[in-house]
């Protein structure tokens, strides 16, 4: 089993499909998540979670809390959780929010620029690196942890990738 997975997506649709499977492969995960999403302005990070988040049941509106920091979605047994750090100005504000509150085993978390609160935010299990131009983007889904390699192998047999 790969610790590492590229796949290709040609446009919005593939990308939303593409975080529905990424979103189905963490389903059976038995503790939290924690993945940290990377990539420029445009590169359809918030895209990506837009899937995640509809593969657990949400139909209203998914944009990235730009301003907000964190946006919650609560479904029956677990919560996912969507930060947006692009607008932070330092990595201690981040215990303002309250932050090691939402990394509980229940949740799964997902985090656009995850390098501006180096040393509060906790290793990610999974880091997605999303690059390319025009409508194709290719990502690159790195485990880092052992619950990253488990992610990658089942979201691989998913893709079929």
């Amino acid at each position: 089993m790969s610790t590492d997975l590229l796949i290709t997506a040609q446009g919005e649709e593939a990308m939303v499909n593409l975080g529905r499977q990424l979103g189905a492969s963490a389903v059976a995960q038995d503790a939290g998540l924690v993945i940290f999403l990377q990539g420029n302005l445009g590169m359809g990070k918030t895209t990506l979670i837009r899937g995640v988040i509809r593969h657990f049941g949400h139909t209203g509106a998914v944009k990235s809390p730009t301003y907000t920091l964190v946006e919650p979605y609560q479904f029956s047994d677990l919560q996912v959780n969507h930060f947006d750090l692009y607008r932070l100005g330092h990595a201690e504000e981040l215990e303002f929010l309250g932050i090691r509150d939402y990394f509980a085993d229940h949740a799964v978390n997902l985090i656009e620029w995850p390098e501006r609160g180096t040393g509060v935010l906790p290793v990610a299990d999974m880091v997605v690196t999303i690059t390319g131009g025009g409508n194709e983007r290719q990502l690159q889904f790195a485990a880092q942890t052992a619950k990253g390699a488990t992610l990658v192998g089942r979201l691989q047999e998913m893709t079929g990738a």
